[in-house]
């Protein structure tokens, strides 16, 4: 038996509830509650008997922190609410984290306000991703990846780290982790590669349960889900790894027992660790959405796996089930789901629920149900019996000591060494003492790549400056700090150049950073080539080069493992770089292994075993090992693509591009300056836009290189109330009348060519003489036909 905390009495009573019923006076579906129940359900059922139908379903429903307010909470009472990848305080995401704890304290108290006649007033509780320790938040120790912990292949080493994470999401009074991913990933052109442990399902299953462990304690502890520990969710149940093609949100076919088999067996473990929740998929199994799939999320996940926690909902993700829409979608419900992640639309689904319990499409038995888990897992956390103990008054909460603090970034530095895997080396590591060492590639000193996706913001991006990233660890610095140690030197040249001859080069290159959807790949051949041109660079110089490859999966890099006198599979160490420089001067044995099977060729089919592993699962590399590795095929047809012309796409800047109002830089169209402000709105996917509204007298330019006209797909819902034009360069357009015809005619394409603006800069701004706001998509430069005309 789980431990419970049952103070119903004192919570009833914070509540502001004046009298408590009786046993005898409570009841639910007709039934006495008492009979052959647990403990923890008749407390639990004691409060829905006291709930109205509008509480009941506003304990179903899950709105991100930038779609309400806290007036709203008051009176619909949500049962959670979450922040999204681009969320924040005031939709700042990067808010100091005493904001996001006073957000917590709104909320809660907001929740908790007293309700007339008796009914509980149940306190709301908020979930985050933080899915590499608790990386929303500025300062906060950025772990590795999943990838990169499968290659640890260590179960204390993540347990520990679960129970760091959950420390530094208290700080903020957070409750709720949407982590582990149990992904099995298994092709590897899938965009969330990284946050799979494996593409070995036993693997996977044994680090998923030790992260459960870590975030909310073992289920026989005394501190069991008490202080310094957090809900725990196991994802995306089930088969995201294991979509055709790698396609995020695609689907998975196969014989059903088969795909159990792999994608599926991760779960019993999770369960059996306590993990309290578990998050629905959006892929579909043979044809069926699984947000919709009553014969999996409730015939296997609660009668076969005997999952007693709640099901939650991805984003929207109940609106892709056939005959939904995210505002109206009963199936859902009764397929087995719990909660609805509804990030916008939670009115009108809350409208809709209450009138489909009174014509009786959704049973009233059904609601209960689903809140009774909800409750249920409240009373497990401690939420039910704190009382007027709002987030900030909690252990750990507004501890900043205890935020990327010295013991927890001294974990991720032991994460970090323990996951490099040597695929090459030829006898240049460890390095010698007193070299005088050169670093280069762009990646060297920038945190923000080493961290990749779901960092900071959800895609992540290298336009985060190090400055976002204090107390952090750049793996530039770590060599630096670890080759005066060495009695020898490093300097950083991220094209190369030098005046004095190095004794060996070091070159740090990779992905840049994505997150789902936009990392999928029609391949996997890592086509840029910067790190290339620096390892031939350095080898026609006789100067002896180590390539560190930063990636969120293996990728086939023949030509760079043929350039390089060694080759690291460094994945996305995050904020403690020097955990690369322990093992590239040898201060820890290097002891990581491949958790997935490295591609020999180019083409990027599915590749789970030793058959065209160029590097098979388990493979890695001691330092003493400088077997030779013969040299490798270099033919691929996928290379030689051309450069992409999109300036922003898919809810990020490209590489080079800068947004900016009143002067003020804007990473990922992030808006703060000159009363200008952007935040993320779906489109097609989970924030692949943004809404970007502006003040009276404001503009909004973006910054970058690139040839012809501007195409730029867009949506605004009124007619602007004033002047709104573009300039480019010396040029002027007056863009009024074209975005009043396109008003509330949904997503459409503005071109601007040289016919109306002139396309003489490399640069264009907005501005708008009243206050407006309008959606973006994408912003691309393509050269079009002489004559083509503007058009909106």
């Amino acid at each position: 038996m789980r431990k419970v905390l049952p103070s119903l009495l004192g919570f009833m009573a914070v509540a502001g509830c004046a009298t408590i019923p009786t046993e005898t006076e409570l009841s639910f579906n007709s039934e006495p509650v008492n009979q052959g129940l647990s403990e923890e359900d008749r407390h639990v059922n004691g409060l829905i008997a006291r709930m109205s139908l509008e509480r009941k379903v506003g304990q179903l429903l899950q709105p991100q922190i930038n779609s309400f307010t806290p007036e709203d909470m008051e009176r619909y009472r949500f049962g959670s609410y979450l922040n999204g990848g681009n969320g924040g305080p005031s939709g700042d995401e990067f808010a100091p984290a005493s904001e996001w704890l006073r957000l917590a304290d709104t909320m809660w108290d907001a929740s908790t306000k007293p309700l007339p006649g008796g009914e509980p007033a149940i306190p709301t509780m908020w979930g985050t991703d933080a899915v590499h320790g608790h990386t929303n938040i500025v300062g906060a120790t950025i772990f590795p990846h999943n990838i990169a912990l499968g290659a640890a292949g260590d179960a204390d080493l993540v347990r520990r780290i679960g129970g760091a994470t959950a420390t530094e999401i208290e700080v903020t009074g957070i409750d709720w982790n949407f982590s582990p991913t149990v992904a099995v990933a298994r092709d590897d052109r899938w965009g969330r590669t990284y946050e799979s442990y494996s593409e070995d399902p036993k693997l996977v299953a044994k680090l998923g349960a030790a992260l459960v462990e870590g975030l909310q304690g073992r289920t026989d502890d005394p501190d069991y889900l008490g202080a310094g520990r957090v809900i725990a969710t196991a994802k995306h149940f089930f088969g995201d790894g294991g979509t055709e093609q790698g396609v995020d949100q695609g689907d998975v076919n196969g014989d059903i027992e088969e795909l159990k088999s792999v994608h599926a067996a991760p779960y019993p473990a999770t369960i059996d660790a306590g993990v309290e929740s578990i998050m629905a998929s959006f892929n579909s199994i043979n044809g069926k959405k699984m947000h919709g799939n009553q014969e999996l999320l409730t015939g296997v996940l609660r009668e076969e796996m005997g999952f007693d926690g709640l099901v939650v909902g991805d984003w929207n993700g109940h609106g892709q089930i056939k005959g939904c829409t995210v505002e109206d979608c009963p199936q859902a419900l009764l397929a087995g789901l719990d909660i609805y992640m509804v990030p916008d639309d939670w009115k009108t689904l809350h409208e809709n629920l209450v009138k489909q319990v009174q014509d009786g499409t959704i049973p009233i038995q059904r609601i209960d149900e689903a809140v009774r888990r909800v409750l249920r897992v409240k009373l497990r956390a401690g939420l039910l019996d704190r009382g007027a103990a709002k987030p900030s008054m909690r252990p750990n909460a507004g501890d900043l000591n205890k935020l990327g603090s010295a013991a927890h970034r001294s974990l991720g530095r032991e994460a970090v060494a323990k996951s490099q895997v040597i695929l090459k080396n030829n006898g240049q590591l460890p390095l010698k003492k007193g070299a005088a060492i050169l670093v280069s590639g762009k990646a060297a000193d920038s945190i923000a790549q080493a961290a990749g996706g779901w960092t900071l913001t959800w895609q992540g991006g290298r336009e985060l400056t190090n400055d976002y990233f204090p107390g952090a660890t750049s793996i530039f610095a770590g060599i630096k700090e670890a080759a005066k140690a060495n009695g020898g030197s490093a300097v950083l040249s991220e094209d190369g150049s030098f005046e004095t001859k190095p004794d060996v080069a070091i070159i740090v290159f990779g992905e840049e950073p994505y997150a789902e959807f936009a990392g999928d790949r029609k391949n996997l051949v890592f086509t840029d080539t910067e790190g290339l041109d620096l390892l031939r660079k350095f080898d026609k110089q006789g100067i002896p080069a180590i390539a560190v490859f930063l990636s969120g999966r293996p990728m086939w890099v023949n030509r760079e493992l043929n350039a390089a006198d060694a080759f690291v599979a460094a994945w996305l160490p995050g904020s403690e770089g020097a955990g690369v420089a322990d093992i590239l001067f040898g201060k820890r044995e290097a002891v990581g292994k491949l958790s997935f099977s490295w591609p020999a060729r180019c083409e990027g089919e599915p590749l789970n075993g030793p058959a065209d592993a160029l590097f098979p699962l388990g493979f890695g590399r001691s330092l003493t090992d400088a077997r030779p590795l013969e040299k490798l095929d270099e033919t691929c047809g996928f290379l030689g693509g051309g450069a992409v012309s999109d300036w922003y796409s898919n809810g990020r800047l490209a590489a080079g591009i800068v947004a900016s109002a009143g002067g003020v830089d804007l990473p990922n169209l992030r808006g703060e300056g000159g009363g200008v402000v952007a935040r993320g709105v779906d489109k097609d996917r989970q924030e692949d836009a943004r809404e970007i509204s502006f003040g009276a007298n404001t503009d909004f330019t973006l910054t970058g290189e690139g040839k012809g006209a501007f195409l730029i797909t867009y949506n605004i819902a009124a007619a602007p109330a004033g002047t709104v034009k573009i300039t480019n360069g010396d040029n002027s357009a007056d863009i009024t009348e074209g975005l009043t015809v396109g008003a509330g005619k949904g997503w459409r394409e503005m071109v601007l060519t040289e016919a109306c603006l002139g396309m003489t800069g490399d640069s264009f701004t907005i501005a708008s003489a009243a206050p407006m706001t309008i959606r973006i998509s994408t912003i691309a430069r393509q050269e079009l036909p002489e004559g083509t005309q503007c058009s909106f």
